[in-house]
This record gives C-alpha cells, sequence and structure tokens, in this order.
C-alpha cells in the first residue's frame, strides 16, 4: 500500500502516524510515539536551552549543540527504523510531513537565554526540525506544514477530516489530537491542500 507519514513533535519525542488510502478513504497503517532524545542518560536533551540556563555563555553554547546533535541522531535513528519497517511490511511511503513550529529569528544562544520565551520558543523549532532533516535523510519527499496552518484546511480539499476523526476508534488509544494532527500532516502528502 502506498503510504504516507506524519508526524507532531514535543521536547524529546513525537507522535508519529503513517496513513494509506484505500479507495477514496484514509487507512491508519501504523502509529508511533517516537522517543527523539536518550533520557536514560540525558533528561537535560529534552529541553537543552532550559538545561543551559545560567551557565557561561561557552558552557551554554556548548551543551545546547549537544543536544542538537542528540535529537538529530535520535531523530534519524528512529525515523529510519520506522520507514524501514514499514517497507518491510511492503508499503511504499511518498514522502513524510513534519507539523513546524511558527518561524523565529536567527537568534543566538546567548539572546535566547536571555528571554525565557525564546527558550520555549526554540525548542519548539529544534525536535521539528531534527525531524524534518530525518525524513529527508530517508530520501523521502518532506511537507513541512505550519502546525496552525491544520485549522485552514480546506474542507472541500481534504474529505477525509470525518474518517480521521473516527480512524482512532477501531485502532484504540493512543488516539489524541497529536495522532489527528500527525494523520493530517501526512494525508498532505496525497493531495489534501491548505489554504
Amino acid at each position: 500500500m502506498k503510504v504516507a507519514i506524519g508526524f507532531k513533535a514535543h521536547s524529546g519525542w513525537a507522535a508519529a502516524v503513517a496513513v494509506g488510502l484505500q479507495g477514496e478513504h484514509p487507512h491508519l497503517v501504523d502509529r508511533q510515539r517516537l522517543a527523539l532524545v536518550d533520557t536514560r542518560n540525558a533528561t537535560w536533551a529534552r529541553q537543552p536551552y532550559h538545561a543551559a540556563e545560567g551557565m557561561t555563555a561557552s558552557r551554554a553554547e556548548a551543551l545546547v549543540q549537544r543536544g542538537i546533535a542528540a535529537a538529530r541522531k535520535a531523530s534519524a535513528s528512529c525515523v529510519d527504523r520506522w520507514v524501514q519497517q514499514l517497507r518491510e511490511a511492503g508499503h511504499d511511503i511518498a514522502g513524510g510531513t513534519v507539523l513546524t513550529a511558527p518561524p523565529m529569528p536567527a537568534w543566538t544562544t546567548a539572546q535566547i537565554l536571555a528571554v525565557h520565551i525564546r527558550m520555549h520558543q526554540a525548542e519548539g523549532k529544534l525536535f521539528p526540525d531534527a525531524l524534518a532533516a530525518a525524513v529527508a535523510a530517508c530520501g523521502l519527499p518532506l511537507g513541512l506544514i505550519p502546525e496552525r496552518a491544520l485549522d485552514q484546511l480546506e474542507p472541500d480539499a481534504c474529505p477525509w477530516s470525518e474518517d480521521i476523526a473516527t480512524m482512532g476508534r477501531w485502532a484504540g488509544p493512543p488516539w489524541g489530537a497529536d495522532q489527528k494532527h500527525a494523520a493530517m500532516a501526512a494525508l498532505v502528502i496525497f493531495g489534501a491542500r491548505l489554504h
């Protein structure tokens, strides 16, 4: 089956959903909770900017860069493993879409650490960016959608809204907003359009 994958990131993890089309209706192929950091040894990596708060500039920069590298490495590993599992199950992956955070200025680490809300913004961007790099590294077409744009999906262009809302009934938990949003993002690969 031809499937598309979608991701909704959080600090240190992501909801990942693979959706295929059977006829004109979406079908849930798989869903995962992907760990984007190794919390066994580095719980700080879920929020590297917060962990760097109060450090000297050089130590803070080094810690943030380690956190970014750890997120990219973990994302690359788990996305690649999941894509391989889907392919081994006989699926042809049409592409992957990552829900993104709003853009932010090109602040330095010091500028980010100077204003607390910026730390949240930077961490909100870090994990979607790591997922996007992982999808691209798998050689898949990559879609990036601002999360707020999901509310603007044209109803006529996305006839699957009701299907997505009920998709989790037969699949069982977890099927909350994260999984629904990841599924909607995946379906953009199949032609759902944004305003």
